[in-house]
């Protein structure tokens, strides 16, 4: 009987006590918290997390105090592209209906960068490429009015959306080339397994106006070209498996190829000295800095992570540094990015998908972001 007497005060205190701290407790308001202000150091860091690939995510980060900002979910295989006002980020991605399987649906949504919220969709042909992310399978033309989209099913083709209607206009049968690489307002270009490229150039409706086929720029036999191509302008310098570089303009009526230069000297390339990794190059457009990531290994090493980052002036050529990343207990590097503004941070992902920011100028390590993600593999810097 007292047992049950003390079991009763018990409860009956217990209730006295919850019923306090409900009255007590208020409401919480609900906010989604502002992005910083852009700054030319914010990386988007694009991991495709291979472990569970259709759960990709683009993670943001701050380049100059190491602060982690956000994420953008990305589905599978994403693309990635941000507008030139820094205001908007295009993913182009699938989903399917039931997580891994089920009814396809390829979509572009648009993300605003000061939430990081996505604000709409436009969904898209069902065939976009699946791949390792590129910076040219999803790319914007230079005033952000079209994005084009690869597509491969095996059959190539370009998806042409309208940013400011959210339509796709058009579908552009690339002919067996591949990837999208804008220059200008209306013209886009696709890269061909022949070493040719093919430009296309859009009228006002977004459609097809005029195509060109080039003469073969790369020998894709004896030295294959990386697509991940550094870009100023309308210019884009290719990166060889072999360590050579050469330059393409394809703004004009027929594109401007320069002449091919070498990344290493005889004895280097007698070593084993040659670019690899995911995103081999790096270009700091004001002072015409190309960075470069360098292994040695031999031929089908071209995917082998970088253990130096070399520095060339476009305009002579020559080296003018050779970053050791040993010395300063830096992991191999499989991607490489630099910022654009007057005192640029080098960035670069290492095998571990950790992101190391240095100067760019010294290549002295700042930062290292441990983790970003499970399988980083590009950096975007708008």
């Amino acid at each position: 009987m007292l047992r049950n007497w003390r079991l009763a005060l018990l409860m009956a205190s217990s209730a006295a006590i919850s019923a306090h701290v409900l009255a007590a407790e208020k409401a919480e308001d609900l906010t989604i918290a502002k992005m910083p202000a852009y700054s030319p150091h914010q990386l988007y860091v694009m991991d495709v997390n291979f472990s569970s690939m259709t759960d990709a995510r683009t993670y943001v980060i701050d380049g100059d105090n190491s602060r982690y900002l956000g994420q953008i979910d990305a589905g599978f295989a994403p693309g990635l592209a941000i507008s030139p006002d820094h205001k908007t980020s295009y993913v182009a991605t699938t989903y399917f209906a039931r997580g891994s399987h089920g009814t396809r649906t390829d979509v572009v949504e648009t993300t605003d960068n000061t939430t990081l919220q996505i604000t709409g969709e436009v969904v898209i042909p069902p065939k976009h490429a699946q791949s390792v992310p590129s910076p040219y399978n999803t790319a914007l033309s230079k005033d952000g009015k079209w994005l084009y989209v690869s597509n491969i099913t095996p059959a190539t083709s370009v998806t042409v959306v309208n940013t400011a209607t959210h339509q796709v206009t058009s579908e552009i049968d690339t002919d067996g080339c591949v990837l999208a690489y804008p220059s200008g307002n209306d013209r886009v270009t696709s890269l061909c397994e022949s070493g040719k490229a093919l430009t296309v150039v859009l009228g006002s409706n977004g459609k097809e106006k005029s195509r060109k086929l080039s003469d073969a720029f790369i020998d894709v036999a004896k030295d294959p070209a990386f697509v991940n191509a550094s870009r100023s302008g309308n210019t884009y310098w290719f990166t060889t498996f072999n360590g050579h570089v050469r330059s393409a303009d394809f703004s004009g009526a027929a594109p401007v190829f320069g002449t091919p230069w070498a990344l290493v000297s005889a004895d280097e390339a007698k070593a084993g000295w040659r670019p690899g990794g995911l995103q081999q190059t790096a270009l700091h457009v004001p002072t015409q800095r190309l960075f470069v990531a360098m292994h040695q290994g031999a031929d089908g090493s071209h995917k082998d992570p970088a253990s130096e980052v070399w520095v060339f002036d476009l305009n002579t050529h020559k080296r003018i540094a050779r970053w050791k990343l040993a010395d300063q207990k830096i992991d191999p590097l499989l991607s490489i990015q630099v910022s654009e503004d007057a005192h640029p941070l080098f960035y670069g992902i290492t095998v571990n998908s950790d992101v190391i920011v240095a100067d760019a100028a010294s290549g002295k390590l700042q930062h290292v972001h441990k983790q970003i993600g499970t399988t980083a593999s590009l950096l975007v810097n708008p």
